[in-house]
């Protein structure tokens, strides 16, 4: 249930900053789901392998060009999924940071009720 919890809040955060950021749209909700889920595939299996490639960019960057690779990570699922435009490098970048922070805000919130 914490997984479905999970991609849930990661799609509506993903759609609400489609409607505040002009160079990212995703078509509708169900789209942003499909998005959620692809990002997690995509995060479990090619992100890793991504990340040790790179291990001494990522040390000399003081682990900075591990935002590059969440970019990348958007790139790609806009390549995999039609419903979903990004219109460059920088929008990707900007996307990228503004999901990672909100959707761990919100996962944090849905915790402390929880608890």
């Amino acid at each position: 249930m914490n997984i479905i919890l999970r991609l849930l809040i990661t799609a509506a955060v993903a759609y609400g900053l489609t409607q505040l950021l002009s160079g990212v749209h995703i078509s509708d909700f169900k789209a942003a789901i499909i998005f959620a889920i692809v990002m997690a595939v995509l995060n479990a299996i090619i992100k890793p392998i991504l990340i040790i490639l790179t291990i001494p960019i990522t040390i000399v960057t003081l682990g900075l060009f591990l935002l590059v690779i969440n970019a990348l990570m958007i790139l790609l699922a806009d390549k995999l999924m039609d419903s979903i435009s990004v219109k460059g490098f920088w929008w990707a970048l900007i996307f990228s940071v503004l999901l990672s922070v909100v959707t761990s805000a919100a996962e944090s919130l849905f915790k402390k009720e929880n608890e």
